[in-house]
């Protein structure tokens, strides 16, 4: 009996889906390095170049090693395709590009990420793309946003830096009343963790460099979702516009999906041992992890997130003001002798940040407040280390303050 790979679990997929074997017979998948293709006629050129027959024309149109990736990513979300991009802003950039004009609207949580707040409130405004920041758990606050020009809703879950979660199902329902699709990124939980398509959203983003990637290494982003979207959308973008993936970043990519769950499960195991520690931390003063019961969204996780809180949590230090809240959080960091002081997630080593100063310092104070990034918050990204050297590194400094 054949088995179909509809038929294979999402861990053989993680390892086995690609694109075909060349004539060699690799069984690492190949690392194709090339810019162009040659044409087996002018017939066949001028058919691949309009789309008409299948096959690789141009290195910013497609590479084998990049189609490779987008098949494993597409299959482990449980999507009909994927398009690649150079990093994940490029992605959130390629379907803002593929699917609004002036005057559409956009609904957006006030808890995301830095930089796509950025890209969507005020780089695309410039071409006339209105948005709409709101609770990213308050699911009448989106109903409330919608307006007839609403295209898109985009949602981050859980959210960076203070893991709020959001109702995946609800806010898919919203859009398609109104219309719109929506968007989940899906970084912090990967497929590993969740499944947004299968709660009824339309399109998945990642940005690769994460736990995609899962060891610091390069940069990629993608999107996935319908072919119809991927093919008439987001293909013609990249084309003109030239966020492609680079061959090698793809293939290291590729090769970090082999390992995408079981690195996931270990560091979501660490991460909910080092909040439980911290919350009983005199020198902390909140800390934020889905994994916690303590978290105000801990059910919707658990259900959402296949159970698991997640490898990023963060935490607050104890102050009695932002100025001396923000000088805590840098002795802490400071202190730190094994663990990295970096702006990444997602790497096997254990990486902190101060996100009012680096992921989110590009926004005003106004907006910080809101989305909930105060001074004293530190985010932690947790790796493979053991948990006892995490704590005596974090505890440097926590106890010196």
């Amino acid at each position: 009996m054949t088995q179909k790979k509809n038929d294979l679990h999402r861990d053989t997929l993680a390892v086995r889906e690609a694109v075909e074997r060349s004539q060699y017979g690799e069984n690492s998948e190949a690392l194709y390095l090339t810019s162009g293709y040659v044409q087996p006629s002018a017939e066949a050129a001028a058919r691949r170049f309009a789309g008409d027959e299948e096959g690789f024309t141009y290195g910013r149109y497609g590479n084998p090693t990049v189609a490779s990736f987008e098949q494993r990513l597409a299959a482990l979300e449980g999507a009909e395709a994927c398009m690649s991009t150079a990093s994940g802003m490029s992605a959130i950039l390629m379907m803002c590009m593929g699917l609004l004009k002036a005057g559409d609207h956009v609904v957006c949580s006030h808890s995301m990420f830095g930089s796509t707040i950025k890209l969507i409130g005020t780089d695309l405004a410039k071409f006339g793309v209105e948005s709409t920041f709101v609770s990213q758990t308050d699911v009448s606050a989106w109903q409330a946003a919608i307006k007839p020009t609403t295209k898109l809703l985009f949602a981050e879950t859980p959210t960076n830096p203070l893991t709020e979660v959001c109702d995946i199902r609800a806010l898919a329902d919203i859009a398609h009343n109104a219309g719109a699709l929506l968007c989940v990124d899906n970084c912090f939980a990967t497929p590993a963790l969740q499944l947004p398509m299968k709660l009824g959203a339309d399109i998945v983003m990642h940005s690769g460099t994460k736990y995609l990637d899962g060891q610091g290494r390069v940069m990629a982003g993608a999107l996935c979702a319908s072919q119809e979207l991927v093919t008439k959308s987001f293909l013609p973008v990249l084309k003109s516009a030239g966020m492609t993936l680079a061959p090698f970043n793809a293939w290291v990519v590729l090769k970090g999906l082999e390992t995408l769950d079981i690195r996931m499960q270990a560091q979501s195991a660490r991460a909910l041992q080092l909040a439980q520690w911290l919350q009983d931390h005199p020198a902390v003063g909140r800390v934020h992890y889905p994994g916690l019961a303590s978290h105000p969204q801990h059910s919707l996780a658990m259900a959402q997130q296949s159970g698991c809180g997640g490898a990023v949590l963060s935490f607050e230090v104890k102050a009695d003001n932002a100025e001396q809240a923000r000088a805590r959080a840098f002795h802490v960091l400071d202190s730190l002798q094994v663990m990295s002081l970096s702006t990444n997630l997602g790497d096997t080593k254990t990486l902190m940040a101060h996100p009012a100063s680096t992921s989110h310092g590009r926004l005003t104070e106004a907006q910080r407040q809101t989305a909930g990034v105060v001074q004293g918050l530190i985010r932690v990204a947790v790796g493979l280390e053991h948990l006892q050297d995490i704590q005596t590194d974090l505890d440097r400094g926590l106890l010196s303050l």
